[in-house]
């Protein structure tokens, strides 16, 4: 049964940085798709960025783009976020998710979840 764990989340001003990990228990056939998503209370739950296994392509929401970067390191079943100038509404438990086939990076299209790790911007 595949696995994730995310870790890196944490308190932050805004303008600074963090980056967040997770890491698969194994990178099979389920796992062509790693997206990151985020949740706060009260809201629906986001995609904000994924990328694909097969073709190294990635997609970010506008929100972020240019303040965020994933990257995937298939040796170590890790992929991560960077995440540069937060800003107080990024604040959120952030999820990292896999999917079997290269998908839209939207939550219902994805299989296996992990528990999240609480991402906090404040001053």
């Amino acid at each position: 049964q595949l696995q994730l764990v995310e870790s890196g989340g944490g308190l932050v001003q805004p303008g600074g940085s963090l980056r967040l990990s997770c890491v698969a228990s194994e990178f099979t056939l389920d796992t062509d798709a790693i997206g990151w998503f985020r949740q706060a209370p009260g809201q629906e739950r986001e995609g904000i960025s994924c990328i694909s296994r097969t073709d190294g392509s990635t997609d970010y929401a506008d929100s972020v783009k240019g303040r965020f970067t994933i990257s995937r390191d298939n040796a170590q079943n890790t992929v991560y976020l960077q995440m540069n100038n937060l800003k107080p509404e990024d604040t959120a438990v952030y999820y990292c998710a896999a999917a079997g086939s290269v998908v839209p990076c939207v939550a219902y299209e994805y299989d296996y979840w992990g528990q999240g790790t609480q991402v906090t911007v404040s001053s």
